[in-house]
């Protein structure tokens, strides 16, 4: 273990689940920063944090941090990416990486260039159900997958000042939910090689709903559904000649699932057992990275990142929505 030290930009709901992660898998967080100081000093306290910034500069200028978790909203992504890697900072990004393909190629280039390693936050990949259902795919376990299906669908505000809502911001349900059966389908099938697109826009010009179909080159198919604004069961499943793999609710963190036969006879099942929320795994998986020397994972390469951004882009523009530029 390379035993780094971690520090936290921003300080919102998904900093405080991702930190609290970290310290239950004993991972070392020295440093918080934020815009307001009085921010980073409460999160600070909250975590027994050492150190408190009040501005992002001093954070990354921090000399006892080697590696910042980034949680601002999408639309500050690349600006704070580039902050931290100028300043000789590993980064692991949130999810969505950035808000398009050429702001996700802005920070490849520029950890490339720095031997540093930048890498997108979708946690999903490294949780130990996923692992095992990438086993089972790569073993023929199913046979040949001929389709996949996911969800992530939630009510969550029709409020036009809700950052969701707020296309400076990068808002809207695809790149905060849709994302993660987008990058599912690229982890099981690869590559699509076409995109449909179909959906709802908000009050704001923000998409609500997103329905996907993706073709790839083997043949498969993936169909895939987002919403802001309404629950649904937020289950996948995986289709093959000789079987499938259903994963219960909820599907992107901690679960079960099973693999069924053709009959519907339950060969495998697989129950999580872990603790805390799961955050930590990809933080871990980091780690191990940097201790080997490398600055980049073949579980979610840079390049993968960069064109799942780019299959976004895809289905963003077939919707309408266009984020404005300053």
């Amino acid at each position: 273990m390379a035993g780094l030290r971690w520090g936290i930009l921003a300080t919102g709901g998904i900093a405080h689940a991702f930190t609290s992660d970290l310290r239950t898998a004993g991972l070392t967080v020295t440093a918080v920063g934020s815009r307001r100081a009085e921010a980073a000093a409460d999160f600070a306290a909250s975590f027994d944090i050492p150190r408190a910034h009040g501005s992002y500069e001093h954070l990354v200028a921090d000399p006892d941090v080697d590696i910042i978790y980034i949680t601002t909203p999408h639309s500050h992504h690349r600006a704070n990416a580039i902050l931290a890697l100028e300043h000789g900072k590993h980064v692991l990004i949130e999810k969505p990486l950035t808000l398009d393909a050429d702001e996700a190629v802005a920070i490849r280039d520029i950890a490339a260039g720095r031997g540093l390693l930048a890498m997108e936050a979708m946690w999903t990949r490294y949780l130990p159900h996923m692992i095992r259902i990438r086993e089972l795919v790569a073993d023929g376990a199913i046979g040949e997958v001929r389709a996949l299906s996911a969800d992530h669908t939630q009510k969550i505000s029709d409020d036009p000042t809700h950052r969701l809502n707020a296309l400076e911001l990068g808002g809207g349900a695809l790149l905060d939910l849709g994302i993660y059966p987008v990058s599912f389908a690229w982890d099981i099938l690869g590559a699509p090689t076409e995109v449909r697109a179909v959906g709802r826009l908000g009050e704001t010009g923000a998409d609500t709903e997103a329905a996907i179909s993706l073709t790839h080159a083997s043949g498969a198919v993936a169909s895939l559904l987002t919403s802001s604004r309404a629950a649904g069961p937020n289950t996948a499943h995986i289709i093959g000649t000789e079987g499938r793999i259903s994963i219960d609710a909820v599907w992107y963190t901690p679960t079960t699932f099973r693999v069924h036969a053709p009959d519907g006879t339950v060969r495998e099942e697989f129950r999580s057992d872990i603790s805390g929320r799961g955050m930590q795994f990809q933080a871990l998986h980091a780690e191990e990275l940097i201790a080997s020397g490398r600055t980049d994972s073949a579980l979610l390469p840079m390049e993968e990142s960069v064109a799942i951004m780019a299959t976004l882009d895809d289905i963003r523009a077939q919707l309408g929505v266009v984020y404005p530029r300053g």
